[in-house]
């Protein structure tokens, strides 16, 4: 069963499904991705989409996720991406498929790798806020180092 998003918040358990496709740079009819400015005002919603890959960016996905006390976003891999998230408020965990877990909590960025399914709980009484960010890993091999 799918809920809609605004569900979600009222509904501790329920999982967000997040997809990540694949992402490339703008096609030459493709208008180029400019500098702007989002407001992250959520208004309730679990998750808010700040910028959706192409053509407002180049390989690039972000959203600002806000769960309540006790709920998740629910397993989900990076497949082919790496993923940064920067916790705004509140405290959690985030959970691997190894069974190992991280504290996530304001202040702190956590780094995600490709291929890693993880899970971020929010295992506080007040609001967990944080805003993820997506980006297309090069293949194995291809990265400048």
């Amino acid at each position: 069963m799918r809920l809609p998003l605004a569900a979600l918040a009222i509904v501790p358990s329920v999982a967000l499904t997040l997809s990540f496709l694949p992402l490339h740079a703008p096609a030459q009819n493709q208008a180029a991705p400019h500098a702007r400015v989002i407001a992250l005002d959520s208004a309730g919603k679990t998750e808010l989409p700040i910028l959706t890959g192409p053509p407002e960016t180049v390989t690039m996905r972000s959203g600002l996720i806000a769960l309540t006390a006790g709920s998740s976003v629910g397993k989900h891999s990076t497949g082919l991406h790496e993923e940064i998230l920067i916790v705004l408020e509140g405290r959690g965990r985030m959970s691997f498929a190894d069974g190992t877990s991280l504290p996530v909590e304001a202040g702190h960025a956590v780094y995600c790798p490709p291929e890693t399914e993880h899970n971020v709980t929010n295992t506080g009484s007040a609001l967990l806020r944080y805003v993820y960010v997506v980006s297309s890993a090069p293949a194995s091999g291809d990265a400048d180092r």
